[in-house]
């Protein structure tokens, strides 16, 4: 469904999480689609085969890593409320979405990005996301983990990056 208000911009559920991130900013979807050598870096980071983390979207029917199909409970609880994002239902936010919302860096928009599903509607938010994880120099898509441009190496990545850098590194260092 092309986004009227963005023309040119094709709105694509499968790519628009029911918890409210942005699979194309995955670094795995990212891995997945158009850089195996990371999608390999990682597999091997998480001991784990690359079909494993391979992953084309949140609501996809093809691969789904192994994180969203095994452990997400936020997709189920969703399907079977009828809701399409989780800032629809009338237990928003959950336990469950804000333990989810806070074990990690590139999760730290939920919230903003609910209420924005919720005000200006899933196709609006999908082209303001493109926008949000796209480098400022090149355009490239970029995760939230990406702090210099994965294509051109520009920094920040993304406005993601540039408003969050700090608090991932800081998180990010506790991990490890």
């Amino acid at each position: 469904m092309e986004n009227k208000s963005q023309p040119g911009v094709v709105y694509a559920k499968k790519l628009a999480a029911v918890c409210g991130l942005f699979c194309p900013s995955c670094t795995l979807y990212i891995g997945t689609q158009e850089d195996p050598e990371r999608l390999k870096f990682l597999a091997a980071a998480l001991k784990l085969p690359v079909e494993e983390v391979r992953c084309e979207g949140c609501r996809s029917t093809g691969a789904r890593s192994f994180f969203c199909r095994e452990n997400c409970k936020m997709y189920k609880c969703a399907a079977d409320k009828g809701v399409d994002f989780c800032g629809s239902c009338p237990d928003y936010p959950c336990q469950e979405l804000k333990d989810f919302q806070c074990a990690m860096p590139h999760r730290l928009e939920l919230w903003k990005s609910q209420e924005r599903i919720r005000a200006a509607g899933p196709e609006k938010w999908y082209a303001e996301m493109l926008e949000h994880y796209a480098c400022p120099s090149c355009g490239a898509i970029n995760s939230a983990y990406d702090i210099q441009c994965r294509k051109c190496g520009a920094e920040p990545g993304c406005a993601y990056v540039a408003g969050h850098k700090d608090e991932i590194i800081r998180r990010l260092g506790n991990m490890q």
